[in-house]
């Protein structure tokens, strides 16, 4: 079972740097971390469709309406990173603008990338991933070194790859729903 504070130590390993007991425990490390932790963790989650980030929901509309070219808004998901998909509606015929989806759909069913703040759930591979992020955000602040960074930036992108490749494999291949204009070409 990892929590935050696993996360941000192994981060903190890979800077060479002590370890922490908590995230307000006082140290320069836990203050930085506890400031740069939520960013960074929303920024590896938007990344990618991680499977244990992804979630379903549907959608009713807001009683106020648009004021023009679509019928309906939708609030996203107060917890919603990234709007994946919007089932049986196309690209064209919607629209996100301030954390809200205009449409002329009346119920909306949605997959999104959630904000997944209990580390329990993260995937071990993730984790590294993160971990990696993390510490190159605080690489400066904590150790001054510039190679050290670009060391640890390095990390991070072969972490994510690895995370992202093991994470694909879990899911079946997609299969696309074919139309007519598919099928003439058979």
């Amino acid at each position: 079972m990892a929590s935050v504070v696993d996360v941000v130590n192994k981060a903190l390993d890979k800077l060479g740097y002590g370890a922490i007991t908590s995230l307000d425990d006082g140290t320069k490390a836990a203050n930085l971390a506890d400031r740069t932790w939520p960013l960074v963790r929303d920024q590896a989650l938007r990344d990618h469709p991680w499977n244990f980030a992804v979630t379903r929901t549907n959608t009713a509309p807001l009683s106020s309406t648009p004021d023009w070219d679509f019928l309906y808004w939708h609030e996203l998901p107060s917890d919603c990173l990234r709007l994946l998909e919007i089932k049986d509606v196309r690209s064209d015929q919607y629209q996100i603008e301030k954390g809200r989806i205009l449409t002329n759909e009346s119920v909306l069913y949605i997959r999104y990338i959630a904000r997944i703040e209990d580390a329990n759930e993260y995937d071990s591979l993730f984790i590294d991933a993160v971990a990696s992020l993390l510490a190159y955000e605080m690489c400066e602040s904590l150790t001054q070194s510039n190679s050290k960074m670009k060391n640890l930036y390095g990390m991070y992108e072969n972490a994510m790859l690895r995370a992202k490749k093991v994470d694909a494999m879990e899911n079946p291949p997609a299969t696309f729903k074919t139309d007519s204009w598919i099928e003439v070409r058979y």
